[in-house]
This record gives C-alpha cells, structure tokens and sequence, in this order.
C-alpha cells in the first residue's frame, strides 16, 4: 500500500509521477480483488478500468470537473480515490458503499448509474447547465463499447456534437472490433495529432487554404476529404466526426504515460472530443482475463486462483427457463429466443448453442428488442424476450404500441423479479406488474416455484397473445407443494382456512405458508397477476368475513393488491385487510433476506401483518 496509502482524493494525486501512478494502479487492483473475492462485485471491468481513472483524475479536477460513469460497474477505483477507500470493503453490504454510482453517496458521483446508456445524455445536460453559469469546468462521460448499440447514447452523441458542446467522451472499448486498429503506430498519431503545436499548425492552415480566390473552399472540402479517408484506413474515426465529434484514438489504456498525454491534450481542446481508449477485462488478474464474462459480475472467490468459493450452485430459476425453452424448440421450431447482452444472465447461453440461427442477442437495446420480436411474431414466429425486469422498464413504450396493441404473441420471460439483493435500487424488480397490468390484451403469469414455471413456460408458447412470466433471483423450493394445473385466470387454494385469507403470488407463497402454520388461515396462489380469478377472491374473502392480507414482492402502487381492491370495491360486507409489498420507496443494496426481512415481506414479517387483521 506504498502509494495508495497517501491517496484520500484526487488532489492527492497531483504531486505524483507516472512511475508512481503505474505503481498506484497496481496497488488499487491489489485492493480491488481482495475486497471483491470476499463480498463480489463487478470485477473484471473494473479491473480494466484502474489505469484510465487514476489518469482522469490526475489530469481533471474532480469534483468541479463532472466525471460521468455509464452504468458503473467500472467504477471501483473511482470510488477509491475519491474518499471511499476505507469503506471499500462494504461494498454491496446493507448500509455499506453502493454497488455503482449515486450522488446521495459523494460528491464526485455527479448522476446515478445502473442502467447503461444515461451517462452522454446526462453529461450533455451538466454542460448546459455549467455553460449557463458561465463555468469553464469539463464535463467528462466514460462509456462502455456496448453502450454505443444503446439508442439513448446515439441520440445523446448526435445531440451533442449538433449542439458543439465542450463534452469529453471517454469510449472504453474492451471488446469491439474496432479495437483491432490499435498499435504503436496509431497510438503515436492519436497524441501527437491532440499536441498543442499540430492543433496550432491545423487550424492556422484551414483559413489559409480557404482564402484562395475561386477554389479555396472546394480545395478544403477535398482536403478535408482525404483527410477522413485517411483517418478511417487507420482508426474508426469516420462515424463520430459525422455527428460532429472530433475523434482521437485509439489509445492503449494500460500505458499510463500514454493515457496523461492524451488527457492533459484535450483537456485544452473545445468542443465534442471522443476519446477511443482500448482496454482489457479483467488487466492484471490472470482468471478474470481468461474469462471476463465469468468474472463480469461474479461472488466470492479464491484470490489465488479464482475459483468460486460456492462452485457447486443449486439450479436457479434461469436455468429453469433456459432447459425448459431448449426443451421446448426442438419441438416447435417457430420458437426463437432474443436478449439484451443478457445471454447468460438470463439463462439462455445453452438455447444459444444448441439453435444458434434461432437465437439474437440485440446489445443493450431493450425497446429493440421487443419491436424485433413484435416484428417476427406477426409474421409467424414465437419469439421469447429474456430480459431482466429493471431492464424491461426500458421498452415500455414498444410493448404497449408494439406488442400489447397488436395483440402479437410474444412472450416475455422477466428475470430478476422483485428483490435482488446487493445490485440495489437500480437493479430491484419492483415495478413489473404495477406497470404491465394497465396494458389491454397481456396476460401475466407467476409462478410459485419451478414446477409452476414449466408449465407457464409452456403454456404461453400457446397463448395467441402477449404473455409475461416474471420469476425471481435466486435457487429453486426445495418442496413444492402439489400443483393442480394451470387454467386461464385460475387461482389456487393451497391451504384452506377461515379465520383470514392470504392471496399472494410467486415464490413468496412458501413465506406465507410458513407464517400461518398451526393457524386457520387459507393461503391463495393468485397465479395469474392478470387476469385475476375473481370468484375464488370474492368467494374466499367471503367465506372469511372479509378479513385478508395481499402478500407480493412487487410494489403495492399498482399491485395484485390494488387490482384484488378494484374488485372487491362493491362489496357490502365490511373489509379489514393490508397490502403487505414493496412500500413507496426504493430499496437499497443488502442480501435479499436482510431486505425482505427489513421491509417485512418474511415469514415473521408476514405473520405480525396477519395478527393485526385477525
């Protein structure tokens, strides 16, 4: 801890030498993976991502300059050099460091981060705002390769390089084929063509050129065109000088002299800079760079050598859905699969093997995803949508006018429904089915555990219409109880009872059944979030005296709760009940049953609920 030892902000850094920022960098990623290996985290891009921060925060001047992470996973070392070290090794942990960026947690993380794809747009807005108060501070996004296919991002850059704003677009490009172009000699032009003496000789022979009588301007615009071609035989400059972006790169983000150079260059440089930096996932640890999708997002694990430390993993739901849907396909071999860079996420990697030409990972472009697969389900398909459902709230708008206002069958499989655990509030998938059930003509599907799930899997692959299935993070019930079959809006009625009525659906039945042993209180599955069976609720809450407790991991807003409410509005009977969900809030970070506990969706929780009705 030689270095990094003297390192509480970025001022610390100003005094220090490139030999002693490389020897810093070494001592961060020593940092990065002990703490990571004892709590996981997102590793490997962090790891790539060591060199470029230390080097950003040496030339700029954080927090008056606006440092910019696009969804966050990149971060690490930005936190420690930014006055968190100490209390790295919280991350994730309930009341410990956020897992990506928030403002709420320092004043060098100058807008959220979890979703990739917001950083250009928002950064775009603080340069406004900063040009306003007539402040000359950078404003500075570092983006990910894959957020280039987010259409936000697109939009954003096109916005800013009409608007000429002075905004600096770090690209950290650890995956493109546009990397292939990087090399010594590229590397070389990329900082001598941002040095202060060329950019003086450049725009001292523009006017020159143009002020030749008759020709001057067609001389420049052929100058300027040959200039392009030249740059695109070297360097994939082309399509973001279209958009107005003065493009420099690509540069080798792991040679710190190199990464200064061309910082402290466009640092002096007005107007949209888009700065090309090639690095590797997973740099300085051997694991992480022999499998950078393993350790993207990984939990503990042996610093020695890698290894999961839990490497024997019970099955989950998303290996449920990826057997059930390979199973499925060799059948029906209208069945197509499309993700949004969440193949194995998402439990789909096997489906993508076993039909690759059936199989289309879009990027991180969520509305384009379900416009594609509305597209092919019109057309005599049954595409299957596996995205995770903080994502799905991205694509809103494509499946209301799409999907749901054609009526076109496409399924929607939600991972990571309700609670997730250390990934946070951007991460929770709270807010499915309060925003899917205003939607005409969708159906939403929940199953309690995996034998309920198969069916469903199954069962919407024959639906001629939208369908949802949400299903949880997290292993399988251990013992199900017996399934009686699924009929369209049918509940079921797993314990009988009289004194109180619990409806809840999803895997959460098995807290609630857990809270009412010993006690005369029926536990309904609702199994469909729509529609709902409306008999069984009004018969159940009749035959229970209108006492009843909505039990769901979702948010109570908009909930199954409130649409059991809606139905049973003209009843004559008084109602003494609770909607037991997520309250009015965003859930923080912490393992899933610290939070379920911490909000009362547990089996205690549940049962204190259930003694104030009866």
């Amino acid at each position: 801890m030689g270095v990094l030892s003297g390192i509480s902000f970025p001022s610390d850094l100003k005094n220090l030498g490139v030999q002693d920022l490389e020897t810093l960098a070494k001592e961060i990623r020593g940092m990065i993976l002990k703490e990571v290996s004892k709590v996981g985290g997102h590793l490997a891009s962090s790891l790539g991502a060591v060199d470029l921060t230390i080097a950003l925060h040496y030339v700029f001047d954080a927090p008056y300059d606006k440092i910019l992470w696009d969804v966050g996973h990149q971060s690490y070392s930005h936190k420690i050099l930014t006055g968190r070290k100490d209390q790295f090794s919280t991350l994730r942990q309930m009341g410990g460091m956020h897992p990506f960026i928030s403002p709420k947690e320092s004043s060098y993380d100058p807008f959220i981060s979890g979703h990739a794809g917001n950083a250009v747009s928002a950064a775009s807005g603080i340069c406004e705002a900063l040009s306003k108060a007539g402040s000359k501070n950078k404003v500075i996004a570092v983006i990910g390769d894959g957020s280039l296919s987010n259409g936000l991002t697109l939009e954003a850059l096109n916005f800013v390089g009409q608007k000429k704003q002075n905004l600096i677009v770090v690209l950290n490009d650890n995956k493109m084929s546009i990397s292939k172009t990087v090399g010594g000699i590229t590397d070389y032009l990329s900082r001598v063509m941002t040095s202060k003496g060329i950019r003086g000789i450049k725009e001292g022979i523009k006017p020159a050129i143009r002020g030749v009588p008759f020709f001057g301007e067609k001389i420049f615009r052929i100058v300027k065109l040959i200039e392009g071609v030249l740059k695109g035989m070297v360097a994939p400059s082309l399509p973001f000088e279209e958009m107005g972006f003065r493009y420099i790169g690509p540069i080798d983000g792991h040679n710190m002299a190199n990464l200064v150079e061309a910082f402290q260059n466009i640092s002096q440089i007005n107007g949209p800079i888009l700065l090309h930096i090639i690095t590797k996932k997973g740099y300085g640890y051997t694991p992480a760079l022999k499998d950078p999708e393993g350790f993207h997002g990984i939990g503990k694990f042996l610093l020695e050598n890698g290894e999961d430390i839990n490497k024997d993993k019970p099955l989950t739901y998303s290996d449920v859905f990826g057997n059930a849907l390979c199973r499925l396909a060799e059948k029906d071999s209208r069945i197509v699969a499309v993700t949004a860079a969440m193949c194995a996420g998402t439990g789909i990697k096997p489906f993508s093997r076993k039909f690759p030409e059936r199989f289309f990972d879009v990027g991180i472009a969520e509305g384009h995803a379900v416009t594609f697969a509305a597209g092919m389900a019109m057309n005599g398909l049954r595409p299957v949508v596996a995205i995770y459902s903080t994502f799905l709230q991205r694509s809103y708008d494509e499946i209301i006018h799409d999907v749901a206002l054609q009526n076109a069958p496409v399924v929607f499989a939600i991972d990571r429904a309700g609670i997730v655990g250390p990934d946070g509030a951007t991460h929770h998938g709270m807010f499915d089915i309060a925003f899917l059930r205003s939607i005409p003509n969708i159906t939403i599907m929940v199953p309690r555990d995996q034998i309920v799930f198969s069916y469903m899997i199954e069962r919407s692959l024959k639906m001629n219409g939208p369908v949802a299935i949400r299903y949880p993070r997290g292993s399988l019930v251990s013992k199900p109880v017996k399934f009686t079959g699924l009929k369209k809006g049918g509940a079921e009625v797993i314990k009988k009872g009289s004194s109180a009525v619990i409806f809840c659906i999803g895997p959460i039945c098995y807290a609630a059944l857990d809270a009412v042993k010993g006690m005369d209180v029926a536990v309904v599955d609702l199994v469909y979030a729509k529609p709902l069976d409306i008999s069984t609720i009004r018969t159940m809450v009749e035959e229970c005296k209108g006492k009843f407790l909505v039990v769901e991991e979702g948010v109570v807003q908009g909930g199954v709760g409130s649409a059991i409410l809606e139905i049973l509005g003209d009843m004559s009977m008084p109602l003494k009940f609770k909607l037991l969900g997520i309250p009015d809030k965003f859930v923080e970070h912490g393992s899933t049953d610290q939070l379920k506990k911490d909000i009362g969706l547990d089996a205690d929780g549940i049962k204190k609920a259930l003694e104030k009705i009866i």
